[in-house]
C-alpha cells in the first residue's frame, strides 16, 4: 500500500505536518535518521538551551538577588552534572511526547537516512546499510538546518563547539570565546556567563543581533556589557590554534589590519545555520535551489518536481521552529485539497536573554 504522504525529518515542521496530515485522513509515514524524534529544536537546540537558560537564571538570582529581597539561602553552588541531567529531562519529555503523538495518530515511522529515489519513491537506509523503498503520492522535505562552519575551523564538540557541544560542556570554562553575536551566541553566552565563565563575543558586523531592531540592539549591547560580557564588534576570527592546553584565537579587524591573539578554553562558533539537504538526491531529481542552498518553492510549498514539497529551515524565511510548524500545518492542508496558509507578517521572534527581547510583525 503506497502512502499518501511521507515526511522526511521529524523536527517541529516535520512532526506537525505528519500529525496534521494524519488528522486529515492521509496514510502518513515519517523518516528520521536520528534515534529520537523532534529534530534540532527538541534534541540539541531550543528546548535544551531554554532549560539551561532557566536553570542558570535561577542560580544567578539565588547568588545575587535573593539577599536583597530578604531571602537567606547562603552561597549557592553549581552541580553541573545535575543541571545537565535536568536539561536532558526536559528534552526526553518532549521527545517522548512526539513519539506518543505519532502512535496516537497511527503514523508509521522509519529510522534511517531518507533519499528521494524518484518522484513518489523514498529510499530509507538504516544504520546497517540495509535499504528499503517506500512508495508515496506526496513527499515533504523537512530536514531542517545545520550549524554554519567557519573556514578552516573544525568542530570537535569538546573545545571548539557548535551550539550542540556548548550545551554539553562537562565543566564551566574559565574563558569562553563566542564567534557571532546573534541569538544563539548571546543566549549560550548568557548561560555560561551566569555559571561563572569569562565570556567574550567576536562579531563581524558593527552591531549585535543582526536582523533585530537597531535601537533595541544598541540598548541591549550596553546591558550585556554591564552583565560582564565583552563584545568585539567589526572583528573576525581568522584562526584557532588548538595545539596547546589553551586555545589561541587570532582576531582581526573585519576591514583588515593587525591581528590580536585571545586565549580561550572553549570556542563556540555561532555564525548562523545553513539548510541541510545533503544526501536527499535533490540534484539528480532536479529540485531547484537558490544561491544560498535553500530549496525553491512556490506559495504552496511545491518544489520544481511534481509531488515534492519543502518546509521549514530548508526554504527561505526565518529559521524558527514555530514558522516551520505553521508551514507544516499549511502544506498538509494544501495536499489534502484545503486552503493552507501562513501569515508571514506576524511571526514572533524572541531572544531568551535577560532581559528578553521580543518582536512580532513589522519592526
Amino acid at each position: 500500500m503506497p502512502y499518501d504522504l511521507i515526511v522526511i525529518g521529524s523536527g517541529p515542521g516535520g512532526y506537525v505536518c505528519a500529525i496534521r496530515a494524519a488528522q486529515l485522513g492521509m496514510k502518513t509515514a515519517v523518516v528520521e535518521k536520528w534515534a529520537t524524534f523532534g529534530g534540532t529544536c527538541l534534541n540539541i537546540g531550543c528546548i535544551p538551551s531554554k532549560a539551561m537558560l532557566n536553570a542558570s537564571e535561577l542560580y544567578e538570582e539565588a547568588a545575587h538577588k535573593f539577599a536583597d529581597m530578604g531571602i537567606k539561602v547562603g552561597t549557592p553552588a553549581i552541580d553541573l552534572a545535575a543541571m545537565l541531567k535536568y536539561k536532558q529531562g526536559a528534552v526526553d519529555g518532549n521527545v517522548k511526547g512526539v513519539d506518543y503523538l505519532f502512535k496516537k495518530n497511527k503514523i508509521e515511522t522509519f529510522h534511517g537516512t531518507g533519499r528521494i529515489a524518484a518522484p513518489g519513491k523514498v529510499e530509507v537506509k538504516n544504520a546497517d546499510g540495509k535499504a528499503q523503498l517506500l512508495e508515496t503520492k506526496n513527499i515533504v522535505i523537512a530536514t531542517g538546518s545545520d550549524a554554519t562552519r567557519l573556514n578552516g575551523i573544525d568542530f570537535d564538540e569538546k573545545r571548539i563547539v557548535s551550539s550542540t557541544g556548548a550545551l554539553e560542556l562537562p565543566a564551566v570554562p574559565k574563558k569562553l570565546l563566542i564567534v557571532g553575536a546573534g541569538i544563539i551566541g548571546l543566549e549560550l553566552g548568557s548561560v555560561w556567563r551566569r555559571l561563572g565563565a569569562d565570556v567574550t563575543i567576536v562579531e563581524f558586523l558593527d552591531h549585535i543581533l543582526p536582523g533585530i531592531d537597531s535601537e533595541v540592539a544598541k540598548q541591549f549591547h550596553r546591558i550585556l556589557q554591564k552583565q560582564g560580557i565583552a563584545v568585539w564588534l567589526s572583528s573576525k576570527v581568522a584562526g584557532v590554534d588548538s595545539s596547546g592546553k589553551v586555545l589561541k584565537v587570532k582576531v582581526e579587524p573585519a576591514a583588515g589590519g593587525a591581528a590580536e591573539t585571545l586565549e580561550a578554553d572553549v570556542v563556540l562558533v555561532a555564525i548562523g545555520r545553513v539548510p541541510y539537504t545533503e544526501g536527499l538526491g535533490l540534484e539528480a531529481l532536479g529540485v531547484k535551489k537558490d544561491n544560498r542552498g535553500r530549496i525553491l518553492v512556490d506559495p504552496h510549498f511545491r518544489t520544481s518536481v511534481q509531488g515534492v514539497y519543502a518546509i521549514g529551515d530548508v526554504i527561505a524565511g526565518p529559521m524558527l521552529a514555530h514558522k516551520a510548524e505553521d508551514e507544516g500545518v499549511a502544506v498538509a492542508e494544501i495536499i489534502a485539497g484545503q486552503a493552507g496558509h501562513v501569515n508571514y507578517d506576524v511571526i514572533p521572534n524572541v531572544v531568551y536573554t535577560y532581559p528578553e527581547i521580543a518582536s512580532v510583525g513589522k519592526t
